[in-house]
Parts: structure tokens; C-alpha cells; sequence
């Protein structure tokens, strides 16, 4: 099972990624995110991986590639957790700059 959900919000439009970020999902998540990104007017794109089951090599390719172009994220599992804390290092940027909060803010 794969759902991708868009919730915008006047600060950021988020996207919901729910259940296997495995091929072919990544290359959904990498359409809907140029889709996404087409009429942010001035917001933030959050990425939500609270509810993601399993991250594949190119899973975590795909999450890579949106690091790289600004999005921000939010997760709840460990595993999920270290994946973001590992490409973030991979990227160059600090664990704390490319989380999101509820709010807004970046956390930690």
C-alpha cells in the first residue's frame, strides 16, 4: 500500500506519505512533489513520513533529492528517524535544519 495526501496550510503545503516508499511509489513521490512545488507562492514544502512502513535504496534516493531542494520533514519512527539523519549528513545539512514542526518551526 502506497497514499500520498496533500494538506496546505497559508505557511506550507505538506504531503502525507503513508505505507511502502519502494519502486515504482518513488517515482510518485517524485511526481507529486514537482506537482507540489509548482505554486507553493512563498510557502514551504513538508514532507510527513510519520506513517511510512519501509524505505528502500531508492526511497531514501528520492527523499534525498527532495532534501537537496529545500523540502523540510517530519517522522515519527526511529528507523525513519536515522534514515533522515543519515541523508541529511549524506547532504551536508544539520539533522535539526531539515525538520519540520506542526508550526513551522524547525525543531530541536
Amino acid at each position: 500500500m502506497f497514499k500520498i495526501s496533500i494538506v496546505d496550510t497559508p505557511c506550507k503545503r505538506t504531503l502525507l506519505v503513508e505505507g511502502k516508499l519502494v519502486p515504482p511509489w518513488t517515482d510518485e513521490l517524485q511526481r507529486v512533489s514537482r506537482e507540489a512545488r509548482q505554486d507553493l507562492e512563498q510557502r514551504k514544502l513538508a514532507i510527513d513520513l510519520s506513517s511510512v512502513t519501509v524505505i528502500s535504496p531508492e526511497g531514501e534516493n528520492a527523499l534525498y533529492e527532495l532534501m537537496r531542494d529545500g523540502a523540510k520533514f517530519s517522522c515519527g519512527g526511529v528507523l525513519t528517524k536515522y534514515v533522515l539523519k543519515q541523508l541529511a549528513r549524506r547532504s551536508g545539512s544539520r539533522f535539526r535544519d531539515i525538520l519540520m514542526t506542526v508550526t513551522g518551526i524547525i525543531a530541536l
